[in-house]
């Protein structure tokens, strides 16, 4: 399968071990790549670069075999790119900045932006300087969709969404997923990744750290959990159970980490009365964090 996207030693050095370095990464047509890290691991500076933004300090990026910094104007016919912040556009409505971009591209398809905005609940008539952040996003949203491009390239893409579109966007992602699209999406939220991508690259400090498949990422999930009991606490079963560690008791208060299934912790506190359970998934930062001491 041909590449949509191919970085080799791309590197942006801005002085004090801050920026990205050596980036050698490719992503194939039709694949939805996840870009995770911790904010200002280096996804936005990777994002601008392919964008032609920024001008990297050494290594080459290429979209669809075209040169990123030299042929930047070429690349973007090709894209639909929402940035990490959108620019001020004040106070033109929804409507006007869509078509003033859309004539950018030479004309835009009425019925896709009444689609897409009707889709995110995005009232078009509004000003700019009127949206929410949330309704802002979704504008962002109409504008890197709109034009049904072969590749879209998108910097934290849910960033203000509210949960129901949230799963709009991931309805959206397998859609044009289906249709042929490349998607390259960075994110540091874990369970927007597992909804829409099929391969994730990690970077920490400007450096890609690891490139593998969800499956993998699976493997790499924990859960905190604590256990409230109305009696005693079997916390000698809990230890003994696969997949449990940090075991800790507080009284009748037990907390521990679960890898992998649940079956061998609720078998260990089966005969004993549970009052309360809670079970929390560590944010994206504490699942980096424990992979990276690895």
């Amino acid at each position: 399968m041909s590449s949509a996207i191919v970085m080799h030693g791309l590197t942006k050095d801005y002085g004090s071990g801050h920026g990205l370095f050596n980036l050698d990464l490719e992503v194939a047509e039709s694949e939805v790549f996840g870009f995770l890290g911790p904010n200002g691991a280096g996804k936005t500076t990777t994002i601008r670069l392919l964008m032609g933004v920024i001008h990297a300090s050494a290594g080459s990026a290429t979209i669809f075999g075209l040169d990123c910094d030299r042929e930047s104007v070429a690349v973007k016919r090709d894209v639909g790119y929402l940035p990490g912040e959108l620019p001020q556009f004040g106070g033109m409505r929804g409507s006007e900045v869509v078509t003033y971009l859309g004539g950018m591209r030479g004309g835009i398809d009425t019925a896709r932006v009444k689609e897409l905005s009707a889709r995110l609940e995005l009232d078009l008539g509004r000003r700019f300087r009127e949206y929410s952040r949330g309704n802002k996003q979704k504008l962002g949203l109409v504008l890197a969709f709109m034009h049904r491009p072969r590749l879209l390239i998108l910097d934290e893409p849910t960033g203000g969404l509210d949960p129901l579109n949230q799963q709009t966007f991931h309805h959206l992602v397998g859609e044009v997923k289906a249709s042929g699209t490349t998607v390259f999406l960075s994110s540091h939220v874990l369970s927007e990744v597992e909804e829409t991508c099929s391969r994730v690259g990690i970077i920490r400090d400007g450096r890609l750290v690891s490139d593998m498949t969800m499956d993998k990422v699976h493997e790499l999930r924990f859960h905190e959990v604590v256990i409230e009991f109305g009696g005693d606490v079997p916390e000698a079963a809990v230890r003994a159970a696969t997949g449990v560690e940090d075991v800790a008791v507080d009284g009748l208060r037990l907390t521990c980490t679960v890898h992998g299934g649940f079956d061998p912790l609720l078998a260990a506190i089966s005969a004993h009365t549970v009052v309360d359970m809670v079970s929390r998934e560590p944010s994206l930062e504490t699942l980096f964090l424990s992979y990276y001491k690895q």
